[in-house]
């Protein structure tokens, strides 16, 4: 699979899972020094790695949550709270990832991560 092909299917498997209208947005929003991220990120992250056969998209979604979490990240947070939603998770279980991140990574990262995810359900009105 050539890079086009492998950024075509990256591009997809991001829509499905981030929202069509967000990663449109995304995509217009680049610029000259953002552009190449964009490009990055969406052909090896999705197209490559979301891509593979070893877990569930569901599965990579419950990584992810824990893996932001630890890492502080509410902005990418926010996106993968909707991303999980959209791979099937219930709002319980992604209570229960932060849970765990709680014991892990800390509460402050947990504590984080539910006031994120609580304003995404409310924006949704899950």
């Amino acid at each position: 699979m050539d890079s086009q092909e492998r950024y075509e299917r990256g591009l997809g498997i991001r829509k499905e899972v981030l929202g069509a209208e967000y990663v449109e947005a995304s995509l217009r929003a680049a610029d000259d020094f953002t552009r190449d991220l964009q490009r990055l990120v969406t052909e090896y992250a999705w197209g490559e790695i979301w891509a593979r056969p070893g877990l569930s998209r569901r599965e990579r979604s419950l990584l992810n949550l824990a893996m932001i979490t630890a890492l502080n990240r509410p902005h990418e947070l926010r996106l993968h709270v909707r991303g999980a939603l959209n791979n099937g998770l219930s709002k319980d279980e992604i209570k229960e990832v932060f849970l765990q991140t709680a014991v892990y990574c800390g509460a402050p990262a947990a504590l984080d991560s539910f006031r994120v995810a609580r304003e995404v359900f409310d924006e949704l009105g899950a």
